[in-house]
């Protein structure tokens, strides 16, 4: 019975795609997605033509293309906004663990062999119809992650697909994972250490915020590949945090697991992500639960609030380590309460007859640690008026 593309409604640029190339199917996650009935993000597709002629064909009917990826095979169509990646089919003729060398071919089955798990191995072309060569989706409907072929062979061609089965079995995985995947992992876990740290980051970012975090964690522990990846995991403490109950957020949670602000660095980690771990670490502004709206004001202003969010989770953690509605209410308030704002500028400091230059500084800094004495309610015209009678008392 052919599948229906019902779920794909949005997606009204995939029949002119067809309209060009007649014989692309379907693949990925898209596929995944529209067989287990969940909402589908974004569409791939492959393709049994050159990316030339794949450019050339969808030219012809006036769509836009991007060579996104020549290399690998890939472009990428645009349609209203919407963009369709479209790869050409191919083979492996080398790898090394890290990167494939490959070549173009026109045999689907081959092009599915080269793919990491039978439910990624899957294509569905125009009319509904499934290829399925591996049965992927017996693997799917039943919650089992399992490797194309021979585990260990799909492990070597490129070692990320270790960290990959794990992000996987989070998200479709039911009951105990796959135990020749797990014997593999943990035979071939070394491999790891050959692949770039922003790789790795990338899939355990994924893994962190994904769902079934503290059984993924505990299973990476078990196959050895978490202390090939931190230098000093602490599944225990990040139990502590998943205990609160938190939000899926990648960041707190890889603190909560390697509780160091280096591990930023050693993941080659944005700056940004980088200054987040450090703020995690330390302890300042101190976060108090029962304070006043006074004191909720300051932390706003000292800090923003997506890090005072986090950093009240991992001290929740820390201190009770299960939920907490003193701790609930605490992060409510956080967020209802407006961001306050300190509105003097220099201008108003010189029309005030403050010169410019650092005195003018000063005297602004001033103004604003009264502001924040005064739980930062003071509007700018009080602000103005602090500051008038303190330079002419100064005088």
């Amino acid at each position: 019975m052919p599948i229906s593309f019902e779920n794909l409604a949005g997606y009204a640029g995939l029949n002119k795609i067809w309209e060009a190339l007649p014989e692309a199917r379907l693949v990925g996650g898209c596929v995944r997605d529209l067989l287990i009935d969940r909402d589908v993000n974004d569409i791939d597709l492959a393709s049994p033509y050159t990316p030339e002629d794949n450019i050339k064909k969808l030219q012809e009917k006036g769509i836009k293309t991007i060579p996104t990826g020549l290399d690998h095979g890939t472009i990428t169509a645009v349609i209203d906004r919407r963009p369709y990646e479209i790869t050409t089919l191919r083979r492996d003729v080398e790898t090394d663990g890290r990167h494939a060398v490959v070549a173009w071919t026109d045999n689907w089955q081959e092009d599915a062999q080269r793919r990491d798990f039978t439910m990624n191995a899957l294509s569905l072309d125009q009319q509904g119809i499934l290829y399925d060569y591996f049965g992927g989706e017996a693997d799917l409907k039943k919650g089992r992650v399992r490797f194309v072929g021979e585990a260990t062979k799909r492990i070597e061609e490129d070692a990320l697909r270790s960290l990959r089965f794990f992000r996987f079995q989070a998200r479709y995985g039911q009951g105990e994972a796959d135990q020749d995947a797990c014997k593999a992992i943990k035979q071939n876990h070394a491999l790891v250490r050959n692949l770039s740290i922003e790789r790795v980051a990338s899939e355990l970012l994924k893994i962190l915020e994904g769902p079934e975090v503290g059984s993924i964690i505990a299973l990476m522990q078990q196959t050895e590949i978490l202390s090939e990846i931190l230098p000093h995991p602490d599944p225990e403490n990040l139990k502590r945090l998943l205990a609160c109950q938190d939000p899926p957020r990648a960041l707190p949670r890889l603190f909560a697991l390697n509780p160091d602000p280096s591990i930023g660095r050693h993941l080659k980690l944005s700056r940004m992500q980088q200054c987040a771990l450090k703020a995690y670490a330390n302890n300042e502004p101190v976060l108090l639960p029962g304070g006043s709206d006074d004191e909720l004001r300051c932390l706003k202003v000292a800090q923003e609030l997506s890090l005072l969010i986090d950093r009240s989770w991992l001290w929740q953690a820390k201190e009770l380590g299960k939920p907490n509605k003193e701790w609930s209410h605490f992060r409510q308030r956080l967020s209802h309460l407006p961001q306050p704002e300190f509105l003097l500028t220099g201008r108003d400091g010189m029309e005030l007859g403050l010169p410019p230059g650092p005195n003018l500084g000063i005297w602004l800094k001033k103004t604003q640690n009264w502001w924040l004495k005064q739980g930062c309610r003071p509007d700018k015209e009080a602000c103005l008026a602090w500051l008038k009678e303190q330079v002419s008392s100064d005088s």
